[in-house]
Parts: structure tokens; sequence; C-alpha cells
């Protein structure tokens, strides 16, 4: 706009939970600690699991191990950084870290609906292509679909941080959140660019995570129909019993992820949204290792006979 001058933005602020009384933050910092401690440890020894257990190197566990790190790697690139703002008085973040962190954030989070969407067509083979599993899944398959769904991420953080961040950011440097949150940020850009990129960023994000959920969907169709032609009750809840921790996962996974992105436009007040936030950023991954854990009966089995080895005592 000629004619006035503006400051360029060179750091941000993160309000964050600078609202919440001072007195609450200690609660909250060790929740949320304990909280990413169990996220990381569980995803850990998934991965060792499924690693030290050869009965466990099959795509499936693969896929999950794919799973376990990208959601690994989400929490670190936020929550640490959502824990030291929280119990400090200076809660600034360079322009630099703060593109770091829409970059890493959208990559590891849309790896992550990218590998459930292939979960789902893995059991998808599985169940209604018995047959053809092993050339259809195979080790180089496998691995393929991996590496797409992370150049799929990396493609979309890519994407999503150089158009925001190509804006021009003047005036007001405060984010109204505990990250460096895409929506957050482009209220604070300027310029007639502003909307058009918006729309972009919206129509990238809404049209991948929506895709994913599609195909899972689609995948679940054709599984249901195939084992509601299985004869026997019991051969039904077996194979019906290999999804439920990958359906359960996908269900938390966008359920959370509509509470913040879904959510009617009202008076919510910014602790709320706040609150709101941390159920996809922190709760959702840690209940993902518990659901992967107690509702897959051969990894349940597989940690059970881990731990007996490294701790109980050696039999004579």
């Amino acid at each position: 706009m000629a004619g006035q001058n503006y400051s360029m933005v060179t750091e941000f602020i993160l309000v964050g939970f600078s609202n919440f009384p001072r007195h609450l933050l200690p609660t909250f910092f060790l929740l949320y600690l304990l909280m990413y401690l169990f996220t990381l440890l569980g995803n850990l020894l998934i991965m060792a699991t499924v690693w030290s257990e050869r009965s466990l190197h099959t795509p499936m566990y693969l896929f999950l191990c794919a799973l376990s790190t990208s959601e690994i790697l989400f929490t670190v690139a936020i929550t640490p950084r959502m824990l030291v703002d929280m119990l400090s008085t200076r809660r600034t973040i360079t322009w630099a870290a703060c593109a770091s962190q829409m970059f890493f954030s959208f990559t590891f989070g849309f790896t992550h609906s990218f590998l459930l969407m292939i979960m789902g067509y893995d059991r998808y083979v599985a169940i209604c292509h018995p047959l053809r599993y092993n050339v259809l899944m195979s080790n180089r398959g496998c691995a393929r679909l991996v590496s797409l769904s992370w150049a799929g991420g990396s493609v979309i953080g890519m994407m999503s941080t150089l158009i925001v961040f190509h804006l021009t950011f003047c005036g007001s440097n405060v984010i109204q959140h505990f990250l460096c949150h895409v929506f957050s940020l482009l209220k604070l850009a300027c310029g007639k660019e502003t909307a058009s990129v918006t729309l972009a960023v919206i129509l990238v994000c809404v049209s991948a995570l929506m895709g994913c959920l599609f195909l899972i969907v689609l995948s679940y169709v054709f599984i249901v129909a195939a084992i509601l032609r299985i004869p026997s009750a019991e051969g039904r809840h077996k194979t019906f019993s290999t999804c439920v921790s990958h359906l359960t996962v996908v269900i938390v996974h966008y359920s959370f992820a509509s509470i913040i992105y879904l959510k009617p436009k009202g008076p919510h007040s910014m602790d709320s949204n706040t609150l709101m936030a941390t159920t996809y950023i922190v709760f959702t991954p840690f209940l993902s290792p518990i659901i992967f854990s107690l509702r897959n009966k051969e990894l349940k089995n597989a940690i059970k006979k881990s731990f007996q080895r490294k701790f109980s005592p050696l039999s004579s």
C-alpha cells in the first residue's frame, strides 16, 4: 500500500497458554510432559518390538513402524516448544524457526494421514485378495508405498510453507496459538494475495485429508462386504479383529482433527481453542501407541514375550 510505512516482522510472539491462570500452568506442564514422554516411549517400544520379533516382519508392522516414526517426529516438532513456552515469560520465535516448525508439522502430519491410508489398503488386500497378497504387498512394494507417503507429506509441507511465508507479515506479530499455526499466521499477513493464499492452503490441506479419508472408507466398504460373506461368526470376528486397531486410530485421528478444523464458528475463547488444539497435537499421538498395543493381539503378545525375555530370571 503506497504511502504507508510498515515494519517487517522478523519474529513472532506465541500467545499459547499465557492467558491461563499462572497457578494452573505447572499442572498443565506436568500433564503434557508425561503424555509427551509416554508417546515417545510407547512408539519406540512398538518399533523395537517389531524390529526384534521376526514373526512381525510383515507389511502391516512395517507400516506401523513408519507410522510410529512419523508420530514421534510430529510431536518432537511441536510439543517441546509448547512445554518450554508454557513456563517461560519470553515466548518469541524467529521467522525462520516458525517456518521450520510449520514445514515439519505439515510434513509429518500429512505423512501420518498417508500412512493410515496405506494401512487401510494393506488390510483391504489381505482380506479381499489374500491369494495375491504376497505379490501386491512385496517388500519392495511396501518400501515404495512408505517412501511415497513421506514424499507426499514433504511436498505438501514444502508447498504450504512456501505459499504462506511468501506473504509479507507487517504490523502485529502476535500469533494466537502455541505453535506456528497456518491460519493464525495468515491473519497476520498483509497484501492483496492473502485471501487467495488462504483459499489455496485450505484446498491443498482439505483435498489431501479428505482424499485419504475417502480411500480409507472405500477400503473398509470392500472389507466389510468381504467379511459378511464369511460363513462362520468366528471367522468373521477373527478377520475383523485384524482391522480393529487401525480403524480405531483412524476414527480418533479424524475425530480430533475435525474438532479443530471443522468446529463451528462462534464465541470461542482463546483458552478453549488452545485446549481443543492440544487434543490433536498431544492427546491423539498419546492414544495411538496405547490403541495399537492393546487392540492388536499379536503385537501385545510380542511385547509381553520381549519383556519376559529381558526382565524375568533365566530358567535353569
